[in-house]
């Protein structure tokens, strides 16, 4: 399913339930519906599984192990489980997910407006016409509008800049020196990707924590898993709804997986700086905590091992020993603070993304735009999220929990459509 998407001509009537966007989520949703046999639609702005063929870069893979993939009714069944799908790979699993229940769908339409109406409906306005639900899911996740700095519009004019999620491959830009601002999974990836191919790279490096790949003879995602991390709810979270806005730790899937040692980047002649601050005058200034921010990654990477080596412990269980990690380079008193950006050709933005949940007219949402929910049931009846990240837990919005939310919100659209149908029973 490659083609280009179906450019719906008009839309109408009425569906029990409408699912606002087509990726994992939303096609989650579907299949759940589907097996239920309850009337539903999915609008898609682009193509089903957009954000996967077009949002990604060439070498993208997933930075979780295969046998993580677990859409509902379709687990991942390669013969690599412990391996990591590249992006071409991720493609034909979402593909034959899709091809596997063939979801209702509206592709190449976008959701201009959701609102009820008086008659305890929504009505959705979409580019293509109007329609009516009794139950409506917002299946778009949370990352929406790229973020790119005001200090961006001080860049010299012979500079091209993007945002990682326009990033495809080394040869699509400018040959030149290279500035990757951030440090999260999409900024320490991208920059390992030009560096690979021997690009001067200028990395910022911010606060994001970093996890080893394996320790004492497993993934640490096998580890987490065993210690039930991934079942952990946002509600029993050390940060509660904090962790939301906490920056993914970074590591790779990327050749069978590996870790994202930054200090090793930097002996091999990657040059790093402390968190951007601002740029003026043909120079970019940066915060002089590149040694604090890299000493932190480290220690939480640490931390996630002596969690580790305690459920080891208490569940005596046979792991071999592991020598713990010990810092290849440590940034001297003099490290840069400035850069003079006439010698970089490229900028790269990565540094995450906004929400915009600004087309559903309900009074829903906080100062930050973030819908209020319980795992994504709103207080508004029959209006639902789903894919939001620790919507429920760590797993919300992945492949790895999706399935879970999922069924969750199933209860709550099949408990509110049998009260819908009783209440037409008695009215007749």
């Amino acid at each position: 399913m490659n083609s280009s998407p179906l450019v719906t001509k008009s839309l109408s009537g009425h569906y029990p339930v409408l699912i606002i966007g087509g990726g994992q989520a939303g096609l989650s949703m579907s299949y759940l519906l589907k097996e239920k046999y309850i009337a539903h639609l999915i609008i898609e702005k682009n193509q089903l599984a957009h954000a996967w063929r077009n949002e990604r870069w060439d070498t993208f893979c997933l930075v979780t192990p295969n046998w993580q993939c677990t859409l509902p009714g379709f687990p991942y069944s390669g013969d690599d489980p412990y391996g990591f799908m590249k992006k071409d790979e991720i493609v034909e699993y979402m593909d034959e997910y899709i091809a596997s229940f063939n979801p209702p769908a509206a592709e190449g339409v976008a959701v201009t407006q959701i609102r009820r109406n008086g008659a305890d409906q929504f009505e959705v306005h979409t580019s293509q016409g109007m329609l009516t639900a009794d139950q409506v899911v917002s299946a778009v996740g949370g990352y929406h509008l790229p973020i790119i700095p005001s200090a961006a519009k001080n860049l010299p004019a012979h500079i091209t800049q993007i945002h990682s999620c326009d990033y495809v491959n080394p040869e699509s830009l400018p040959e030149g020196e290279v500035l990757v601002v951030g440090t999260g999974q999409s900024g320490c990836q991208i920059a390992e990707d030009m560096h690979l191919v021997g690009r001067k790279v200028h990395l910022c490096v911010g606060d994001a924590p970093r996890v080893a790949r394996a320790y004492r003879g497993k993934d640490v995602v096998e580890w987490l898993d065993k210690m039930k991390y991934y079942d952990l709810p946002v509600d029993k979270h050390p940060l509660g709804t904090g962790v939301r806005e906490k920056t993914n730790h970074y590591v790779t899937g990327r050749d069978g997986g590996r870790d994202i040692d930054l200090r090793k980047f930097a002996l091999e002649g990657m040059q790093l700086y402390g968190r951007f601050n601002d740029i003026a005058n043909g120079v970019a200034h940066f915060g002089s905590d590149l040694k604090i921010n890299l000493d932190s990654a480290d220690a939480t990477s640490e931390k996630i091992k002596d969690s580790i080596d305690k459920f080891i412990a208490a569940n005596q269980i046979n792991a071999p020993l592991e020598a713990r990690y010990v810092p290849l380079w440590v940034p001297g008193d003099d490290a840069p603070t400035s850069l003079d950006l006439s010698k970089i050709s490229v900028v790269i933005w990565c540094i995450g993304f906004r929400t915009d949940f600004t087309w559903i007219k309900e009074d829903i949402f906080d100062e930050r735009g973030y819908p209020g929910h319980d795992r994504g049931v709103t207080t508004v009846p029959g209006l639902y999220f789903l894919g939001l990240p620790w919507q429920y837990t760590w797993g919300s919005g992945r492949f790895s929990g999706i399935a879970r939310d999922a069924a969750y919100l199933l209860e709550h659209i099949e408990a509110k459509q049998k009260i819908g149908s009783e209440s037409l029973q008695q009215v007749a």
